[in-house]
């Protein structure tokens, strides 16, 4: 099977509305038969080059990610579920608009958005080992070839070494600010051909919130992950958002 790939928040406030939803009304489970769409700074590379992906591309990447995506109890202490679109900040790419448009990539990735022009992309989030408003994530995606994914990564580390001052973006209505962006030290995973990994800072009431994201690419697959602390903003305490580290690691073993 040929692999697959990632790339996810909404404001604040819509990623707050969106956990308590997800908390209070559980969300839709995720497992094989979901639908899939059709559509930060330190790099390092793992693996050796083109051991990733299989030597057949399918016919079906979409039934592909579908069947790789985690699924509702794969990982032990916590639940994945589908995320629901009436709670993201948006729902495309081009509902985003930005004050600084070589930022887009970091918007695409902390919205539940694929990076670039994937054949195939979707989304689930994971809950539950820290208790109740701690969230990742998990968005793959997968490209039309190793070069395309690669690239696309490039883009992305190229965003968070451009817009560490920050930027503004808004959709249908909303104003989501990212205050900071910085690149942070993650290590490929075991079998990944590459890895970039940053963080931002946003302020919701005077409060300032660290969220993370990390995206790993597999051949031509990308697998983006990203950490909200959302009970963070409802009790008005700076949040320090971490992915999931087992979470990752479930993701990434169906990926190698």
């Amino acid at each position: 099977m040929k692999r697959i790939r990632t790339a996810t928040l909404a404001t604040p406030v819509l990623t707050l509305v969106s956990a308590l939803a997800l908390t209070a009304c559980g969300g839709s489970d995720s497992g094989p038969g979901d639908d899939a769409k059709g559509g930060s700074g330190a790099s390092s590379t793992g693996g050796a080059s083109g051991t990733s992906g299989a030597s057949e591309k399918s016919a079906d990447p979409a039934a592909d990610l579908d069947r790789t995506v985690l699924s509702k109890s794969e990982v032990k202490g916590f639940t994945v579920r589908k995320t629901d679109e009436k709670y993201a900040f948006a729902t495309s790419q081009d509902e985003i608009k930005l004050d600084k448009a070589d930022c887009a990539p970091i918007a695409f990735a902390t919205n539940q958005l694929p990076l670039g022009t994937p054949e195939a992309d979707l989304t689930r989030v994971a809950s539950g080992s820290k208790g109740p408003g701690a969230f990742t994530y998990v968005t793959l995606a997968t490209y039309a070839n190793d070069g395309e994914a690669k690239s696309t990564l490039a883009e992305l580390s190229g965003a968070i070494k451009s817009c560490g001052k920050g930027f503004t973006a808004k959709a249908g209505g909303t104003t989501s600010p990212y205050d900071s962006v910085a690149a942070e030290t993650a290590s490929a995973p075991r079998g990944a051909d590459e890895s970039v990994a940053f963080r931002f800072t946003t302020k919701f009431k005077n409060v300032t919130h660290t969220l993370r994201a990390q995206t790993v690419r597999y051949g031509d697959t990308l697998a983006l992950y990203y950490a909200v602390d959302a009970l963070a903003f409802t009790q008005a305490r700076p949040g320090n958002a971490e992915i999931a580290t087992p979470v990752m690691n479930a993701q990434n073993g169906k990926l190698r």
